[in-house]
């Protein structure tokens, strides 16, 4: 590719200054499919993470054995992460989420059907292969339906589905289990349910930009402002030639794990820690999510709006992410909170830290590399941060059963979003385009 053509992806954002903002609302139609898919994906996987205390004392898990549980889980989801960036790139967004939505709901019924957590790890299989292709499948639509000034915006917004899912999870299973004493599979059935209608409105209202028949021209102008030069395909070797592909993989190997732990573990420490069970722990997790949806969104405006005050792409997003690291420092002091509600406090604002800091870090692919070669690094991005999560989630279990405390692991959380920074600069200063 010739420096021409990378000049050429830096020369939209100065064409779209004077490209008028459209009537149409369209592309925000699509972004809220984006974030209905979040929310059932995240409802999807935590199901299993909000019945676990319920579930040890049925069939006599371990920590060990739950941490086997959710350590593979992310290895399937990171194998599958690198299949569905690959395929992104060539099938496209819409047939990508139909892909990704009916295996995990598969995975997600298959789950009603065993007890242990062998089983478990068995019948999670399809699940996690399946939610792999939810970000590289969303990141892909925003990239096609946004141009750079709306797209960490965009992506706040459905990363926010994350929390919203996490909100939704224990209020939902708390009602169907111990509300109206359900047994504990029709949690699966039912959240199950819902990704069966998400399919069909997918299906339906997703097009691309050129081919909606219910886009105006003037909203086709704004996306088209910023148009798309670059063709072919690029295969992990050609992206990984490249430090900005490097910096990406490394924030997500560092960072992830946090959100997967807190994820799959916060129900287990505060039943632990406080004696919390599935009628109780609601509240705190709804209000730690709800702090982490306020993260996202945040993240994504300050950056934006930087962006709009004619700051360069890459301070911008660096300095959104030192702002969001510096929140996450207080979660180092949650294990050992006397109060309940003073630890929802310190892992609120970690998680809100995590969900800014991320939303930042997913717009480096649309940022500085070419559309066609966007999914590769998504895959590779998402199957670092699944191997990073695979080592946390087994070495807390370890932790867990032979020491009994959370202290460690908080106090790397607290840490890991200034040093992921730190390494984000070190490998990737100057955020410039990268011509494949």
């Amino acid at each position: 590719m010739s420096d021409l053509s990378a000049t050429a992806r830096e020369a939209p954002e100065t064409v779209a200054h004077a490209v008028p903002k459209p009537r149409g609302r369209v592309r925000w139609l699509i972004c809220a499919l984006l974030f209905a898919a979040v929310v059932l994906s995240y409802i999807d996987r935590l199901v299993l993470g909000v019945l676990k205390p319920q579930l040890e004392v049925l069939y006599g898990w371990t920590n060990i054995g739950y941490g086997d549980i959710t350590g593979y889980f992310q290895i399937c989801y990171g194998i599958g992460f690198l299949l569905f960036g690959w395929l992104i790139d060539r099938i496209g967004p819409k047939a990508g989420y139909m892909l990704a939505m009916g295996s995990w709901t598969l995975g997600h019924f298959a789950q009603t059907l065993v007890t242990s957590t062998t089983g478990f790890v068995i019948a999670r299989i399809p699940l996690a292969f399946g939610e792999a292709g939810t970000y590289p499948s969303a990141l892909a639509a925003a990239s096609q339906w946004f141009p750079r000034k709306e797209r960490a915006l965009a992506i706040g917004i459905f990363n926010a589905g994350a929390n919203v899912g996490a909100v939704v999870t224990p209020l939902l299973i708390s009602f169907l289990v111990a509300g109206l004493l359900l047994d504990w599979r029709w949690a699966f059935i039912v959240t199950g349910l819902f990704n069966l209608v998400w399919l069909a409105a997918w299906w339906r209202l997703y097009h691309r930009p050129a081919d909606h028949p219910r886009i105006t021209a003037e909203e086709r102008g704004w996306i088209d402002a910023e148009p798309a030069l670059d063709t072919g395909r690029a295969g992990f070797l050609r992206v990984l030639r490249h430090r900005e592909a490097w910096a990406y993989m490394a924030g997500r190997f560092l960072i992830d794990p946090v959100w997967w732990t807190f994820l799959f573990w916060l129900p287990d420490f505060f039943h632990s820690r406080y004696g919390y069970d599935l009628k109780s722990f609601g509240p705190p997790l709804v209000v730690i999510y709800i702090l982490a949806d306020l993260g996202a969104i945040a993240g994504g405006w300050y950056s934006s709006h930087l962006l709009k005050r004619g700051v360069a792409a890459g301070r911008a997003r660096k300095q959104a992410m030192f702002v969001c690291a510096l929140f996450a420092l207080p979660v180092m002091f949650a294990a050992d909170a006397g109060n309940i509600w003073w630890a929802v406090a310190a892992i609120g604002l970690a998680c809100a830290a995590h969900q800014g800091f991320s939303t930042n870090l997913f717009a480096l692919p649309g940022d500085q590399f070419p559309r066609f070669g966007q999914g590769t690094l998504i895959g590779l991005g998402g199957f670092a941060g699944a191997v990073g999560g695979f080592l946390a989630s087994k070495s807390l279990g370890l932790l867990l059963d032979r020491v009994g405390s959370y202290g460690p692991f908080f106090i790397a959380c607290g840490v890991a979003y200034l040093v992921a920074l730190a390494v984000f600069h070190a490998i990737n200063p100057r955020y410039r385009n990268v011509t494949l």
